[in-house]
């Protein structure tokens, strides 16, 4: 029979795989200055849930996102060229 805290702990783990794995993909898809992504994809890989968490409450806010800057690049091009 599975008890309440085998449960959690089961919850606990899943929940830890999700944000790391979310968290490595975001910072993946980001535009950092610097060295700044591979020193959060190590502090995500060595810290997992710890890691996932400091990477959404602290470095969220200091990248760029490549999706936006090539938008931007592309309307001002096409600005351009008309």
């Amino acid at each position: 029979m599975i008890e309440i805290w085998q449960i959690v702990i089961i919850l606990l783990a899943i929940i830890g795989i999700v944000l790391t794995i979310s968290a490595l993909v975001n910072i993946l898809k980001s535009e950092f200055k610097g060295n700044d992504k591979i020193v959060w994809v190590l502090v995500v890989l060595f810290f997992n849930l710890v890691g996932a968490i400091l990477y959404f409450t602290i470095a969220k806010n200091k990248k760029y996102k490549v999706e936006n800057l090539n938008n931007y690049e592309f309307n001002y091009c096409k600005k351009i060229t008309y």
